[in-house]
């Protein structure tokens, strides 16, 4: 009987094979933060909702971003 490839160890000089780094901790952000959004532009952060969302102003256009802030980035 042949082992999965799944219970096949990972040598840490490897190139091939590595495992996925864990996910990056999740960006805060505070009232008044320059940010920049892939779709919507430059804009400004005027409300924060915990770590939930972020009200931004997209030069007089409002926008809610849930987190996770992928396409979300401090200036």
């Amino acid at each position: 009987m042949t082992k999965s490839a799944g219970s096949r160890r990972h040598l840490p000089t490897s190139p091939f094979n590595r495992p996925t780094p864990d996910s990056l901790p999740i960006e805060q952000f505070d009232v008044g933060d320059r940010v920049s959004h892939d779709q919507f532009g430059l804009g400004r952060v005027i409300a924060v909702e915990g770590d939930n969302a972020v009200l931004i102003d997209f030069a007089g256009q409002q926008g809610r971003i849930l987190s996770p802030y992928t396409k979300l980035s401090k200036l």
